[in-house]
């Protein structure tokens, strides 16, 4: 039998973006929200039910609050989840490296993890790009791409055929195998897989001879919560023979008799995977017009939750450099700045992430090694020290400015110029960067005043210090440096124009809590 496509006709895109999960969709909203046109390709017809992540952390949770998303998500109940803590209060786990449960927290991680399985941050992520304007192109796959040097032109194919879109950069969020990353032929550099992982929703007979929590046996780890049908089996085997066949109820029972060296029976399989700790980044995030996020650009095995957060980072990072570099304003480099930026973000994740493998295998020499690390981790600075590599709060970004904090995400705060109270991260929910100046006499606002269709300020004397914000959260500048405000703004918002109007009082009604910012819709315009 024949199939016929056709051609239809072209499409104008400024940003196509190859991969409809969590890092896809946040990124296509992030660009969309400076006026890009964005479309995104993705193969499956709706937000994927398979068991991925279970929680978005720290980092991840701060984005979503600066975008105003975390109303989204329904309280969970604690309680139910994680048990009581002191004086009856649902406790609050902080983390566990190699499934040892003794991180107590870093310092600046404020902000809760977000307790909500991958499939509801798509959804929530679905809905909000739709609502940033984006194109959802749903039950479409790349073919394959070129990149002309100018743009690309990449076929697409759907349920009503062939299409030809030609967009001024292409972005692979496809994943671990990413099609994108293949075709540009960027190295994916990194370690081959020694072990397999399964993970699943579940129902178990009972009696269920399970306990909570990890636990490391002769044979590996197995998992049990803490939803009450959540497994998850770590075995040192190598990897599955087979890693794209279907997981079978048959499979789970036998990795979990297996591992816990119980009789568990498995009645019902809802959803399961399969993975490895196959680790690897790409030597380049970007090439020509074609660049990568997520896992795309990364991959290693999932202990402590990272890959959602790092992905979810490298869209905030990217979106608005893109809008920069499309709409003119962007700083020679600033592009370019996504990759020296990222990688090493990536690097240090697929470096813990192979450290708690080692800590994990099943023979005595480990056994002494988690020993002596849980000796360590009673130590205040140690315990610090990998809580903050957990919540990726250990590698702040290279700055123009080199006071202390700078490079950091920074920490939310209360503002009191406006006509109403509000947050320093209400204030990201509009595109651009913030300048809170705490000055009377309103000095660093003056200094800014060439960048106000870019940079939002904001004068609050009752306020602490007076910082630079990116739009992605990253603190740039603080008055600790008397004299980098001006290079701080030239090196991530490009040229002052002459001041068109008042710091502060730029876009948006008076009684808006979004007043001052930058429009919602500038002109896109090809670099």
């Amino acid at each position: 039998m024949v199939t016929l496509t056709f051609m239809q006709p072209q499409d104008s895109i400024d940003v196509l973006v190859v991969g409809g999960g969590p890092v896809g969709l946040f990124l296509a909203a992030e660009a969309s929200r400076y006026g890009l046109a964005v479309t995104v390709v993705e193969r499956l017809t709706e937000p994927s039910r398979q068991i991925r992540a279970g929680a978005v952390g720290p980092q991840g949770a701060r984005l979503f609050d600066q975008r105003g998303l975390l109303d989204s998500f329904a309280e969970p109940d604690l309680a139910a989840l994680f048990g009581s803590g002191a004086g009856g209060a649902p406790a609050r786990p902080v983390g566990h490296f190699a499934g040892l449960w003794l991180l107590r927290g870093a310092p600046g991680a404020t902000t809760p993890p977000i307790f909500a399985p991958q499939h509801e941050v798509e959804v929530v992520l679905d809905r909000h790009v739709r609502q940033q304007g984006a194109r959802l192109l749903r039950g479409h796959e790349l073919a394959g791409f070129v990149d002309t040097g100018d743009g690309v032109t990449a076929q697409v194919v759907g349920p009503g055929g062939r299409r030809e879109l030609t967009a001024a950069f292409l972005v692979g969020a496809d994943g671990g195998r990413s099609l994108v990353r293949r075709q540009s032929g960027i190295c994916f550099d990194g370690t081959d897989p020694t072990i397999t992982g399964r993970q699943g929703l579940v129902e178990i007979a009972d009696p269920n001879p399970l306990a909570k929590g990890w636990h490391r046996t002769q044979r590996g780890m197995v998992v049990f919560g803490p939803d009450p049908r959540r497994i998850l089996t770590v075995e040192f085997d190598g990897p599955p023979a087979d890693r794209d066949a279907p997981v079978t109820a048959t499979e789970i029972q036998t990795s979990l008799r297996r591992v816990s060296g119980t009789d568990v029976t498995v009645t019902a399989l809802h959803t399961g995977t399969r993975w490895t700790d196959n680790t690897r980044v790409a030597r380049d995030y970007r090439h020509g017009r074609v660049l990568l996020a997520g896992d795309a650009a990364h991959v290693h095995p999932p202990f402590g939750g990272q890959g959602l957060t790092l992905g979810l980072q490298d869209a905030a990072n990217l979106g608005w450099k893109l809008a920069a570099t499309l709409q003119g304003w962007a700083a020679p480099g600033l592009l370019d700045s996504y990759h020296s930026e990222r990688q090493p973000a990536a690097a240090a994740v697929l470096a813990n992430t192979r450290a708690q493998v080692a800590l994990m295998r099943p023979d005595p020499q480990t056994t002494a090694l988690r020993d002596l690390f849980a000796e360590l981790m009673a130590l205040d600075d140690a315990n610090a020290h990998v809580s903050a590599l957990m919540a990726g709060l250990d590698r702040p970004y290279p700055m123009s400015s080199s006071v202390p904090g700078a490079g950091v995400f920074v920490e939310d705060q209360p503002i009191h110029a406006l006509d109403r109270p509000t947050r320093l991260y209400e204030l990201l929910r509009a595109p651009g960067g913030v300048l809170l100046d705490t000055t009377t006499d309103g000095r660093w606002a003056a200094t800014a005043s060439g960048w106000s269709d870019r940079v939002r300020t904001v004068r609050d004397p009752r306020a602490g210090r007076s910082v630079l914000v990116r739009p992605d959260g990253v603190l740039a500048w603080t008055d600790q440096d008397q004299r980098g405000l001006d290079t701080s703004l030239h090196t991530w918002f490009g040229t002052a124009d002459e001041p068109t109007a008042t710091p502060g009082t730029v876009g948006g009604p008076p009684d808006s809590p979004h007043a001052g910012m930058v429009p919602a819709r500038p002109r896109s315009r090809r670099p």
